[in-house]
């Protein structure tokens, strides 16, 4: 499964309120069930973080180094198209044969697919499907393993049903809130070309100024007891528009040789489109390492890679990368801390680096 190795997808949540007493009590009650129930209609219910035949939901099975890991499963019967088709097809030349006709009436076909379903529906296999669930009850924070809106939802749907508990994304606003006690429209507009006007958006100017960040200052900073960290932009590029009804192509990616380094990134840069998505790799000294691509918009990651763990034990290596997702997180906010302070600040010479950054930067 994706959070005990491998690369993962990544949503950040904070939870509304402290994790109950009951919780895994809570989960049980909206567990998926068996799958030999499953029919048509797709059954959406919790099972174990283990694997996703395993719907019992305990300490046992639902506890992994001192965290809640659950998936949350869709599963569902179909007929594979094809197959259903060509059923239906046979019984249609079966009726025309008996009934000495070219054609087979409509409602006849319809009766005729209807009973097709019905007959081999339950020899199909279930289809099965499942987002994982990290839930770090120290923290009060939510790990998703998905960078997908409608995953996002369907998690945050399913939990507050069970936990009466809201599991709430990390945006910017959630970001601004937190750090500044402050809204997301008190940011201002971040222009890198110099020129003024354009619609904000704070997410793509947060990756655009840690690209900045990175080439002027190695994107080093402090975190806490955590130590000193460095972060560098890497290919490929997507760059946007504020706007889709800009003129011209609204997003462009570039992604041959050295996409930071390319006149078209620079080209980019000076009509006004800013970063969309890049690949970011976090670095703390010589050892640790955190790579994925970054999406502004929704600030989720996909392709995320973990430092390596040392132990070879389930619980102990669970736990530790666990403990580098929350590092992440926690350095992912102090960057737009970073951020946000110097544009909050207001300071012409904090502004005219970047746009400067911009305008001079070399490529080829």
């Amino acid at each position: 499964m994706p959070f005990e190795s491998g690369s993962t997808a990544l949503t950040l949540c904070s939870l509304s309120e402290k994790m109950p007493k009951d919780f895994l009590a809570r989960l049980a009650k909206y567990s998926a069930g068996k799958l030999d129930d499953v029919r048509d209609e797709p059954v959406i219910g919790w099972v174990s973080g283990r694997h996703l035949l395993e719907s019992e939901i305990n300490e046992t099975t639902s506890l992994c180094g001192g965290h809640l890991y659950v998936n949350l499963r869709k599963a569902e019967r179909k007929i594979p198209a094809q197959l259903l088709k060509a059923i239906c097809r046979r019984e249609e030349l079966a009726y025309m044969q008996a009934n000495n006709t070219i054609s087979v009436p409509k409602a006849e076909r319809r009766r005729i697919k209807e009973d097709a379903v019905e007959r081999n529906l339950m020899k199909m296999p279930p289809t099965i499907g499942a987002i994982p669930v990290v839930v770090d009850m120290a923290q009060n924070v939510m790990y998703i393993g998905s960078a997908s809106r409608n995953a996002i939802d369907l998690v945050a749907a399913a939990f507050l049903k069970a936990m009466e508990i809201e599991p709430i994304p990390l945006t910017v606003g959630e970001l601004m809130l937190k750090l500044f006690k402050r809204g997301e429209t008190d940011l201002p507009l971040l222009s890198f070309n110099g020129r003024p006007g354009g619609e904000a958006v704070p997410g793509r100017d947060f990756l655009t100024w840690l690209w900045y960040y990175s080439e002027t200052s190695e994107g080093k900073i402090k975190v806490g007891e955590l130590g000193t960290f460095h972060l560098i932009i890497e290919g490929p590029l997507t760059f946007a528009c504020a706007s889709d009804d800009a003129p011209g192509a609204s997003e462009s990616v570039v992604k041959k040789g050295c996409p930071q380094m390319s006149a078209e990134a620079k080209a980019a840069l000076s009509v006004g489109k800013k970063l969309k998505k890049a690949k970011i790799l976090l670095a703390r000294g010589d050892a640790d390492k955190w790579t994925f691509a970054f999406d502004a918009d929704m600030l989720t990651m996909t392709g995320l890679k973990l430092p390596e763990t040392e132990s070879q034990e389930l619980n102990t290596r669970f736990e530790e990368r666990v403990i580098f997702l929350n590092i992440l997180q926690k350095a992912l906010e102090e960057y737009f801390k970073k951020f946000a302070s110097d544009i909050l600040s207001g300071e012409k010479s904090v502004l005219d680096k970047i746009t400067k950054w911009a305008s001079e930067r070399e490529s080829f």
